[in-house]
């Protein structure tokens, strides 16, 4: 979603950042370019103004001109207030009140707040453990009742018996009163919407509010309205109270301006934001990530999480075992890819991944992208199993047998064999012996200059078992990267010389990444 605002103040930082010295000239020229930025990404007019002016006034004070980097404290200031704009610290859904905990969703039609509803109750049911019990209180909108009924059937969440006719208010009261009755945690009330803000419609979510007397009330909001949503956020907020906002389609190719103004105009945090379509696809909302996204600093601390989720710890496990003998055939490739697609493909991880935004375009010039993912593996998978544990046995015969069973051609096999024997010779090397192997050294040099100690799994090396670690311990890994120079813009990851030539494919230093790399690593929590 911040794509084009991230390209459009990467090169306006970058243009001070690579300056000995910055006038007030400059830093307003800078400045102007960065409101315009901001305007064209559809950020409220006044929200610009004030991040501007607050921005200007520190960053034409006597020690930041005088500085020995004046550019990079500039970046820094910028990043601090984006925070700031942003809503400082994470918010996360409250629950702290009497079982059982009355969350209620409003918002207008087709702004998700069904599928919203399912996303939050499985996301409670599985991650904090609770007992949910959802409601719908649609009873406007065809099927919209029975619609929530097959998500929480799906989800495996209770969800309210349907009885036609009763109103609005009287099918929340009835659901507070069943949640009561059935040792639920949470009740979660889907309200209805409207197509546009009307008075019936503010007076029924008053009247629910009084009966059902709900702890959250989130206004669910999508991210593609731009400046509607926050005129929307205002009214509900003016009218029934809100206390946190969800945006959802942030995984859409919108401006991002909504998310931008509707902390800083409405006041209040925004809890969750939807990245997709499927029913785990919903994170928590996090400034300073969002924020570093936005500068190009990477996500560490998120693309950490997101492994956690996605990687299966056994077979993880089972791939260090091969590593560390040097063992690394077709199926433990195929493996890899589809870990890969399963943590959003190498554009969602190149953009986590700390001064390695940039990479993107290189990678989709070069034919890189995650399509090439999907044919790769259908090569594979047209293999029989003794030639993907041997690839020698690919002559010609069987590789335009390949060729037709993968709907590819014998110039795509030999890419994808080439790239298998360049990272099996990784992997002999990684997992050769002597001080233990380069991974060994090259983990443990990183986890040296971070501070960090404690084994890796089954490679003995220096990475932090992160099964134990808290999102806030992860927030300290993220400062302490930065700190180590992982962080910052273009600066690359220590030990691999800021990836010169980048990926395999690109030419130049191979990463470990399409291989055993980060996905492949032991040490990580097992799938929830």
């Amino acid at each position: 979603m911040f794509e084009n605002l991230q390209d459009r103040l990467g090169s306006i930082l970058n243009g001070l950042t690579g300056r000995g010295a910055l006038s007030e000239a400059d830093v307003s020229a800078a400045l102007r370019e960065v409101r315009r930025a901001l305007l064209e990404a559809d950020v409220a007019l006044d929200v610009v103004r004030s991040f501007t002016d607050r921005v200007r006034e520190k960053a034409v004070g006597a020690e930041i001109l005088k500085s020995i980097k004046p550019g990079q404290m500039v970046v820094k200031i910028v990043h601090d207030e984006l925070i700031e704009m942003l809503g400082g610290e994470g918010v996360g859904i409250d629950l702290h009140a009497a079982a059982p905990v009355v969350i209620m969703m409003v918002g207008l039609q087709g702004s998700g707040k069904t599928t919203t509803s399912a996303k939050i109750a499985h996301r409670l049911s599985t991650r904090e453990k609770k007992k949910v019990l959802m409601a719908s209180l649609d009873t406007r909108r065809p099927a919209a009742q029975e619609q929530l009924r097959q998500l929480g059937a799906q989800a495996n969440i209770d969800t309210l018996p349907i009885i036609s006719g009763q109103s609005p208010t009287d099918i929340a009261a009835r659901a507070v009163q069943a949640a009561k009755l059935g040792g639920h945690d949470v009740v979660i009330l889907d309200t209805a919407g409207r197509t546009h803000i009307d008075e019936p419609l503010m007076v029924e979510m008053a009247d629910i509010k009084k009966r059902s007397n709900p702890h959250e009330i989130l206004l669910v909001a999508d991210s593609l309205t731009g400046q509607d949503a926050v005129n929307l956020a205002r009214s509900f907020d003016e009218r029934v109270g809100i206390t946190g906002l969800v945006l959802t389609r942030m995984d859409g190719d919108g401006r991002g301006g909504a998310a931008l103004s509707m902390r800083a105009v409405t006041g209040k945090p925004i809890k969750l934001i939807g990245v997709g379509e499927k029913m785990n696809e919903l994170e928590e909302f996090h400034p300073r990530r969002i924020a570093d996204r936005i500068l190009g600093m990477g996500d560490i601390v998120s693309l950490v999480e997101r492994a956690a989720e996605n990687i299966d710890a056994e077979k993880a496990a089972a791939m260090a075992a091969k590593m560390a003998k040097g063992k690394f055939d077709l199926d433990d490739l195929a493996d890899q890819l589809r870990q890969m697609q399963k943590m959003g493909g190498m554009g969602g991880i190149m953009g986590m991944m700390p001064g390695m935004a940039g990479m993107k375009d290189k990678m989709a010039a070069a034919g890189l992208d995650d399509k090439l993912f999907g044919r790769q593996i259908a090569i594979i998978q047209s293999m029989t199993k003794a030639e993907r544990t041997n690839p020698d046995l690919l002559k010609h015969s069987r590789k335009k047998r390949i060729a037709a069973g993968s709907g590819t051609d014998a110039a795509a096999i030999n890419k994808l064999l080439k790239m298998h024997r360049q990272m099996a010779d990784m992997m002999k090397m990684m997992g050769g012996k002597g001080k233990g192997g380069m991974m060994k050294q090259m983990m443990g040099g990183l986890a040296g200059k971070m501070g960090l100690g404690g084994g890796m799994g089954g490679m003995g090396g220096g990475m932090p078992d992160l099964s134990n670690i808290d999102p806030r311990q992860l927030e300290a890994l993220q400062k302490q990267a930065e700190a180590a120079g992982l962080g910052k813009p273009g600066g690359g990851m220590p030990g691999l010389g800021g990836l010169p030539g980048g990926l395999s494919g690109l030419g130049g230093a191979k990463l470990p990444g399409l291989g055993g790399g980060f996905p492949g690593l032991p040490g990580l929590p097992k799938k929830k």
